[in-house]
């Protein structure tokens, strides 16, 4: 991916429908993006240049009009509060594109070529992995297990492989190797609930699905299915009671409270009579939940109104009749990805990040015997031959079997996402130790509201759709999981949209065997599945919960009778060994490190915790004496980003995203501690300022993609394309020689006009998405349905959120998160137009909607909206901003600011 970042221009307006367009809200906007291509590779076609050319054309007519309207007040604040919100800017580049409209596009971040570095002690370096992955997978001596995907489940497979041993009991017996396209658990893996959870969910659903009309007019199939759902539950508490038993390093138990406000609820949860009994049942189902555990987990219990205030202070104690409590596994998600990733790596499998596959390798009857990869570091492709395949993609396996299909035909789909959307809340919503769980939100879903890293998770939602590799949520999700934590909570505490700190979105996999028989039975639970023709086997489906249960299923299958014996249940993941309950006191004492960083250490590095201490630079205080904070109020330190470097860290956003968790955390801390996390990197990688500044510029764009106090997306803002007959003044002014069509040198000459002269084959690439019937000729039909396409749109909303969030950044000088009267005063000088300071003050009230004295960036956004504009400013303003008019670019074309 090239690190250009778009630029964005003034529209030119170059025709008369402007002028009979014009309108208080009419807006001539124009984005042009820059770079060589929409591939890494190069390549190009009409629809990658899609943005650019609904936009070039936009800017020729200037016909377009761009209208917005806000809801008066945000869900979840005080009525006098306006939350009339934008999007933030994202990076819409070359591979952004592509990466919007292709399920398997490749990771967005493009890793530079970095130094060797040593491996954590006992593991090789990444360097190393490639050397081996390149020397050891040949097709005289293939491997025995390739795993193509780098998450839990594929991580996990590999680790299973490695760790086999034979009848005999010896090890090693399996030569394994693992890649992943961008860094391990990138995608789905890290983007979970954090939970362990054993499915009380599923049980309560396969109980309303057997007490019901379906076990009298289909018994055997209603209890065939009751079984299957039953035996997942069960598998997973034992998979959760393996997970918690031997990986204390990274697990945890927290209590999740059940709070009842009436004994009947009705309409009952799950559409099921039997529910709506659920607050007098609820004791026994949990006592039941505690015994397909055997017990091993901490007991379920009860909490009157009196000790539901005093452990949960938060929750709104006038209604509830009494609390349910039982217990949830909890982990670092994207940590424990690693730690299983490490463990495969220490146990001998050859695995790595950022190694992408990019097509099979066939023999002469189709099977696939390989697979061509490209090391994403320093651009060089291999190829890497196994005796067996396994795709564990995720939501995105459906790209991976495109590949080994061999032909350019769709594949059946098999697998599809499910999008989960996050938010986080500071700590004070919850206790530090205890969440809740709401079992009946206003549509049916579970939504858990859970203490994590000192923050507040809530989540998830769950709605169908294609799975992206970008995080950003839907503004909508996001509002309305803040409007169900209402529902519990304390009066006292306001759920305002201004404290999600960060939000993100992941894709679960929900799958079918697209090679069953007909009439087979749909698993409930993983699919594993082989394709005859290829001989390519791909998992998929399951929770984090059944990693290694995925693992150990597919492998049995894929290794056949006779195969090796799986030992994972008996082994501690990476930092498991030397790991005690006291480690972070022994850190203490030694390093003297803060007591939350020791904690913070020990629960994420396990017994590896003295490796990154011996990292640690001295803080030059009397205390703590080591430990130099990345930032305020979170405890992670500079020694850890040296480390992630050593455990396959390539990104900056890798850091800050999943060896900490900043991003996740906080968004705008995230972007805080970039700049140094990037020093950090540069010295330990050997990047030149040239790579550190791509890689700055990247990351910055990737972490934009985070939810946080400022939406990343507002699907209030409503774009209103050209009506007809502005389309046709459009088609008409750029028609010059009024053939009634528009030819190739009509395209090429509208780029000129423009100032922006693309390269031949980009103008052909346009050319060829406009001409539909390949006629040579672009007729209006054509132009129009071109015109009309969701690119436009959404390079419009981009284009005004870039905008107008650039400008209110600038104008906040003293970066208070607000404006004040002084810097209203001092942007009227900066823009050339002192006003007197009476006028600054009628502007600052007209600004200032909830009276509070200081101007937020949706306070902001509102007024800039409005249709009056008795004071003139906001038209001096937008002419500044280049939203009206081109006095913008003809101040400040080439600048980096928007004021000069």
């Amino acid at each position: 991916m090239s690190s250009s970042v778009s630029r964005i221009l003034a529209a030119r307006s170059l025709s008369k429908a402007w002028a009979k367009a014009a309108a208080p809200h009419v807006r001539s906007l124009s984005v042009l993006s820059s770079g060589n291509g929409d591939h890494a590779d190069g390549n190009t076609n009409g629809k990658t240049y899609g943005t650019r050319m609904a936009l070039l054309a936009m800017a020729s007519g200037g016909a377009l009009i761009a209208t917005s309207s806000f809801s008066t007040k945000a869900q979840c604040e005080e009525p006098s509060k306006i939350n009339a919100t934008r999007k933030l800017t994202v990076k819409h580049d070359k591979s952004y594109t592509k990466l919007k409209n292709d399920v398997g596009a490749p990771f967005p971040l493009q890793p530079p070529h970095n130094n060797e570095v040593p491996g954590p002690a006992g593991i090789p370096s990444r360097a190393e992995q490639l050397r081996r992955l390149n020397a050891n997978g040949t097709a005289k001596a293939p491997y025995d297990v390739l795993v193509i995907g780098g998450g839990a489940t594929g991580a996990g497979i590999a680790f299973d492989a490695v760790t086999r041993t034979n009848s005999l009991g010896e090890s090693n017996v399996l030569k394994v190797a693992c890649i992943e396209r961008g860094d391990f658990a990138s995608e789905t893996s890290s983007r979970s609930t954090k939970l362990i959870w054993a499915g009380i969910k599923y049980l309560a659903s396969a109980s309303a699905a057997l007490i019901s009309w379906n076990l009298l007019t289909s018994p055997i199939k209603t209890c065939d299915d009751f079984y299957a759902e039953f035996k997942m539950v069960f598998n997973c508490h034992q998979e959760r009671k393996y997970m918690l038993d031997k990986q204390r390093h990274l697990t945890n138990w927290v209590p999740i409270v059940c709070p009842f406000t009436e004994w009947h609820i009705w309409p009952p949860p799950f559409g099921h009579w039997l529910f709506s009994f659920f607050p007098v049942l609820a004791p026994a189902v949990f006592k039941f939940y505690d015994g397909l555990s055997g017990f091993t987990c901490p007991p379920s219990f009860i909490m009157g109104k009196k000790e539901c205030r005093a452990k949960f202070p938060q929750l709104n104690e006038k209604d509830i009749k009494y609390c349910a409590v039982f217990y949830e596994g909890q982990h670092n998600d994207a940590r424990t990805n690693l730690a299983i990733a490490l463990s495969a790596a220490d146990k001998g499998a050859d695995i790595a990040n950022y190694v992408e596959m990019t097509d099979g390798i066939f023999d002469e009857s189709g099977k696939v015997i390989g697979v061509k990869a490209l090391d994403r570091n320093n651009g060089e492709n291999f190829e890497i031959y196994s005796k067996n395949i396994i795709f564990a993609g995720g939501p995105f396996t459906d790209a991976l079997r495109q590949k080994e299909d061999g032909t350019e035909k769709p594949v059946k789909t098999a697998v599809q996402g499910v999008s989960g959307s996050h938010i986080v809340l500071p700590g004070y919503y919850a206790p530090s130790d205890m969440g809740l769980l709401d079992y009946n939100t206003s549509d049916g879903r579970f939504l858990f509201f859970l203490p994590w890293q000192g923050s507040v998770i809530v989540g998830t939602t769950d709605k169908k759709c294609s799975a992206e590799t970008l995080p950003y949520p839907p503004e909508d999700e996001i509002q309305w999981m803040l409007k169900e934590c209402e529902k519990y909570l304390s009066n006292d505490l306001k759920v305002r949209r201004s404290d999600v700190l960060s939000a993100w979105r992941g894709w679960r996999p929900t799958a079918a065997d697209p090679h069953a028989p007909p009439g087979a039975q749909v698993s409930r639970d993983h699919v594993i599945s082989k394709n005859p023709k290829s001989g390519v086997t791909f998992i998929a489906g399951g929770k984090w919960t059944t990693w290694r249960e995925m693992a150990e299923d597919v492998l049995d299958k894929v290794l056949g009778d006779g195969h090796p014996k799986c030992n994972t249940l008996d082994i501690a993941l990476h930092g498991g060994e030397g790991y005690s309950e006291s480690l972070s006191i022994q850190l203490i004492q030694r390093y003297g490190l803060m007591e939350d960083v020791a904690e913070h250490l020990v629960k994420t590095y396990g017994g590896r915790a003295w490796e990154v201490a011996a990292k640690c630079n001295p803080t030059g205080k009397q205390w703590p004496r080591h430990g130099v904070p990345l930032v305020t109020n979170y405890p992670y330190i500079e020694a850890e980003v040296r480390f992630a470097c050593q455990e396959y860290a390539c990104t900056i956003e890798d850091i800050l995203s999943r060896r900490t968790r900043l991003a996740f955390l906080n968004s705008e801390a995230a972007m805080e501690a970039l700049p140094r996390v990037a020093d950090i990197m540069a010295e330990e990688l050997g990047w030149s300022r040239k790579v550190k500044k791509a890689q700055i510029e990247e990351a910055k764009a990737y972490l934009e993609n985070y939810g946080g106090r400022i939406p990343v997306e507002d699907d209030l803002l409503h774009v209103r394309l050209p009506t007809l007959e502005e389309i046709m003044e459009v088609f008409r002014e750029l028609d010059t020689t009024g053939s009634g069509f528009l030819n190739m040198k009509q395209i090429k000459e509208m780029s000129t006009r423009l100032g922006q002269k693309l390269p031949e084959d980009h103008i052909k690439s346009i050319f060829k998405s406009l001409d539909k019937n390949n006629d040579g000729k672009v007729h209006a039909e054509e132009f129009m349905e071109w015109f009309s396409a969701e690119e436009t749109k959404q390079g419009i909303k981009s284009y005004f959120h870039q905008k107008i969030h650039q400008i209110f950044k600038e104008i906040d000088t003293d970066n208070s998160g607000y404006l004040d009267e002084r810097e209203l005063e001092n942007l009227s000088i900066r823009i050339g137009h002192d006003l007197p300071k009476k006028k600054i003050k009628q502007i600052f009230e007209a600004m200032d909607l909830n009276k509070d004295r200081k101007i937020e960036i949706d306070e902001f956004i509102a007024w800039m909206d409005k249709d009056t504009d008795e004071t003139g400013f906001r038209r001096m303003l937008s002419g500044q901003m280049g939203l009206g008019g081109t006095d913008w670019v003809k101040k400040n074309e080439g600048s980096s600011s928007f004021l000069g």
